[in-house]
C-alpha cells in the first residue's frame, strides 16, 4: 500500500509538475515568459508583434503599388475619368476589408485572440454603470489624482514634467477609444518606457526613484483608465471568464489528494492561511491598477507558502507550491480570473513582469489557470472512466471521505461533522482508559493479595525459630571492674634539655 501511494504521489506530481525553465521567456533572454504573451516575456514579445508590424505595413505597401498599377491601367483603357474612379475607389475599399482581416490574422499569432467586432454606442449605453458606481469611481478617481499631484510636487521639475506627459497621454488614449485593444496596450507600453528613459536620461533620476515614480503613474492614468480598458466590449475577455468558472466550477470535486497538495487544513492554523489566501485571489478584482492586483497574487502566494511550511514543518520547495496554488483557484473560483490576467499582461509595467517575485507568482498564476483548462484524467492520476463520472456529477470521490454530506454543503458544517466524529473517537478512547485502569487496578490488589499469602505459606511451613540473647560482650571502652590486673599506664618521659 505504501509503495503504491509512493508511485500514486510520483504520477500525480508528473502531471502538475512545471520545471523553473519552463517559467522563463523562451527565446532564452532570462526574463518571465507568459502565455499571453505566447510563451514570451514582455520585452521579446513586443519585438516580434514588431515584426509582424513591420511585415503587414510592407505587405501593404506592395498593395498599395499594385493597386496604383491597376489604377493607371484602369484610367488607360477607361473613356470616363469617372469610371476610373469609381473602380479605384471600390478597389481601395476592398483593400481596407482585406488589410483589416489579415492584420487580424497576422496578429493573433502573438496576441490573445480576441473578436475584432467594433462596439456601437447603443450597446456602450446599454450596459453603463448604475450612477452610484460612477460616482464611486469618480470618487477614486479625484482621490488618486491628488495623491498624485501631492507626490510629484516632491520630484520638482521631473514632477511637472511627469504629470505633463501623464495628462498628454490620457488625452491621447481618450482619442483611441475605437482602437483594438492590443493596440492601447502598446501605446500603454510605449508610455511607460518614454517616461521611465525621460526620468533617467533627460533628468538623471536614481533608479530606486524612476521606479517609485513609475509605480506612481502607473496608479494615476491606470486608475483613470480602468473603465475604458477592462474587459472591453472589443474583446471576448468576457466569455473566456465565464469558460474558467464554468470549467472550475465543473471540477469541484477534485481532492487536494488528487492535486498532492502537501497541506493539511485539519490543523487549524493551516486552515486559516488558506481561507486568507483564497480571500486576496478573490480580492484582486477589486483593484483597479495592475500593480494592485499583482499585490494580490503575492499575499495569497505567501499564504500558500506558509500553509505548506506549517504542514510539513519544512520551507515550501516549488514542486509543492504550483499544485497548491492550482488548489486555491479551483476552490477559489475567483471571479473574472482571465480578465484581471489580461488586464495586468496589457498595462502593467512591464518590469514588474519580467522580473521579482511579483513577476513569479503571476507568471504562476498563468500557468496554473492554463492546468486547469487542460486538466484531464491523466494528469489526476485517474482512469478516463472515473474522470468522467466525476465531471458529469454521477458520482463524487468526496462521497467517499464522508456519506453524511454532500458536497455543496458549506465548510463549516463539514467541520462541525469532523469535529463529532473526532469527539465520538476521544470518547471512545476515553472509556477504553478508564476500563484498562480499572483491571489495572484490579490486577494490582489480586497482586498483593496472592504475594501476602504466599508469605503466610511459607511462614507457616518454615516457622521462624528466635534463640535467646547470648551475653553481651563488653565493649573495648566500657567500665571495666578488672582494672587491678593491668599494668599501670605508661608514664611520659620529661626531657630537661
Amino acid at each position: 500500500s505504501s509503495t503504491r501511494r509512493k508511485m500514486n504521489l510520483k504520477s500525480e506530481r508528473r502531471g502538475i509538475h512545471v520545471d523553473q525553465s519552463e517559467l522563463l521567456c523562451k527565446k532564452g533572454c532570462g526574463y518571465y515568459g507568459n502565455p499571453a504573451w505566447q510563451g514570451f516575456c514582455s520585452k521579446c514579445w513586443r519585438e516580434e508583434y514588431h515584426k509582424a508590424r513591420q511585415k503587414q505595413i510592407q505587405e501593404d505597401w506592395e498593395l498599395a503599388e499594385r493597386l496604383q498599377r491597376e489604377e493607371e491601367e484602369a484610367y488607360a483603357s477607361s473613356q470616363s475619368t469617372q469610371g476610373a474612379q469609381s473602380l479605384t475607389f471600390s478597389k481601395f475599399e476592398e483593400k481596407k476589408t482585406n488589410e483589416k482581416t489579415r492584420k487580424v490574422t497576422t496578429v493573433k499569432k502573438f496576441f490573445t485572440a480576441s473578436s475584432r467586432a467594433g462596439a456601437k454606442k447603443e450597446i456602450q449605453e446599454a450596459k453603463a454603470p448604475s450612477p452610484s458606481i460612477h460616482r464611486q469611481a469618480s470618487i477614486e478617481t479625484d482621490r488618486v489624482s491628488k495623491e498624485f499631484i501631492e507626490f510629484i510636487r516632491t520630484y520638482q521639475k521631473p514632477g511637472q514634467d511627469i504629470y505633463k506627459q501623464c495628462k498628454l497621454f490620457l488625452d491621447t488614449m481618450s482619442h483611441k477609444r475605437d482602437l483594438s485593444i492590443e493596440e492601447q496596450s502598446e501605446c500603454a507600453q510605449d508610455f511607460y518606457q518614454n517616461v521611465a528613459d525621460r526620468l533617467q536620461t533627460r533628468w538623471k533620476v536614481p533608479p530606486e526613484k524612476v521606479e517609485k515614480a513609475m509605480d506612481e503613474v502607473e496608479k494615476y492614468i491606470m486608475t483613470r483608465q480602468y473603465k475604458y480598458v477592462f474587459c472591453p466590449e472589443t474583446t471576448d475577455d468576457e466569455k473566456k471568464d465565464l469558460a474558467v468558472q464554468k470549467r472550475i466550477r465543473a471540477l469541484h470535486w477534485v481532492t487536494p489528494q488528487m492535486l498532492c497538495v502537501p497541506v493539511s487544513e485539519e490543523i487549524p492554523e493551516v486552515s486559516d492561511m488558506v481561507v486568507k489566501a483564497i480571500t486576496d485571489i478573490i480580492e484582486m478584482d477589486s483593484k483597479r491598477v495592475p500593480r494592485d492586483k499583482l499585490a494580490c497574487i503575492t499575499k495569497c502566494s505567501k499564504h500558500i507558502f506558509n500553509a505548506i511550511k506549517i504542514t510539513k514543518n519544512e520551507p515550501a520547495s516549488a514542486d509543492d507550491f504550483l499544485p497548491t496554488l492550482i488548489y486555491i483557484v479551483l476552490k477559489g473560483n475567483p471571479p473574472r480570473l482571465q480578465s484581471n490576467i489580461q488586464y495586468i499582461t496589457r498595462f502593467c509595467n512591464p518590469s514588474r513582469l519580467m522580473t521579482g517575485e511579483d513577476g513569479y507568482y503571476f507568471t504562476n498564476l498563468c500557468c496554473a489557470v492554463a492546468f486547469i483548462e487542460k486538466l484531464d484524467a491523466q494528469s489526476l492520476n485517474l482512469s478516463q472512466e472515473d474522470f468522467d463520472r466525476f465531471m458529469t456529477g454521477q458520482t463524487s470521490p468526496k462521497k467517499q471521505e464522508s456519506d453524511s454530506f454532500s458536497p455543496d454543503v458549506c465548510l463549516g458544517v463539514k467541520q462541525m461533522c469532523k469535529s463529532l466524529d473526532l469527539l465520538s473517537q476521544l470518547n471512545e478512547r476515553q472509556e477504553r482508559i478508564v476500563s484498562e485502569a480499572k483491571k489495572l487496578e484490579k490486577d494490582l490488589i489480586d497482586w498483593t493479595d496472592g504475594i501476602t499469602k504466599e508469605v503466610e505459606d511459607i511462614v507457616e511451613k518454615y516457622p521462624l525459630e528466635i534463640k535467646p540473647k547470648s551475653q553481651a560482650l563488653a565493649a573495648i571502652d566500657s567500665e571495666n571492674v578488672e582494672n587491678d590486673k593491668l599494668p599501670p599506664p605508661l608514664q611520659p618521659q620529661v626531657y630537661a634539655g
